[in-house]
């Protein structure tokens, strides 16, 4: 039976070490998420948030629980498994941007593409970059572009292949308040475009009321599920 749901998370732990030296990062979560929702998950540093963000893209392994991700069984793959199961499917943003220095912002989005096998990549990520506003910028290195410009670009390396779920992992933490309310105007902008669930992590209240639900972690627990209104 398939879920109906992008993200379908049951009981999910994730603990690294063993005996005294174990430690509980993840304490038995539930989510779900559907299809063209915007979520925030709000709380402290150390409350769980980035690890729960690796776990249901793929990035890491839960040590317990069951994961569904855009009708994929998680825990039943293997780390190339995972890495197959989220081209395509699952973008990422991260607060550093990532960005290969010696590609130039056109090729940092068309190589990802090109080599998950899409047609016409390079020009995929034209339109993709002249949509973030960067249509000017694409033979420009990273090192020749504003830190608002290189997440940009990440944000078109992202949402290029038409991915079910995009996350954001703090997106703005490195760019100034103008700069970084440009760029989550950008974000929600294209998750609509592209139809995409998105799953925003962040300790910003503020940011977190753009979504339409907001996600509260503690200790590895999801205290607090309710609407944003």
């Amino acid at each position: 039976m398939t879920s109906s749901y992008v993200i379908d998370a049951s009981n999910v732990t994730l603990s690294l070490g063993s005996g005294d030296a174990r430690v509980d990062i993840l304490r038995g979560i539930d989510l779900r998420v559907a299809a063209g929702e915007s979520v925030a998950l709000l709380g402290p540093s150390g409350s769980g948030k980035s690890s729960l963000m690796a776990v249901l893209s793929g990035l890491e392994r839960a040590s317990g629980g069951a994961i569904r991700i855009a009708g994929q069984d998680f825990t039943r793959l293997d780390e190339d498994g995972l890495a197959r199961a989220r081209q395509g499917r699952i973008g990422i943003v991260l607060q550093a941007f990532h960005l290969l220095p010696t590609m130039t912002a056109h090729e940092n989005v068309a190589v990802p593409l090109e080599l998950s096998g899409a047609d016409d990549a390079f020009a995929i990520a034209a339109a993709e970059l002249a949509a973030v506003g960067l249509g000017r910028r694409l033979t420009h290195y990273p090192a020749q572009l504003s830190g608002g410009e290189q997440q940009r670009v990440a944000i078109a390396r992202a949402t290029a292949p038409k991915p079910e779920l995009l996350f954001a992992d703090e997106p703005t933490g490195n760019l100034d308040a103008a700069t970084g309310n440009a760029i989550l105007d950008l974000l929600f902008e294209r998750q609509r475009d592209t139809g995409a669930t998105l799953l925003v992590i962040t300790h910003d209240l503020g940011l977190a009321r753009r979504c339409g639900r907001i996600l509260e972690m503690q200790d590895g627990r999801i205290i607090s599920d309710r609407g944003s209104g």
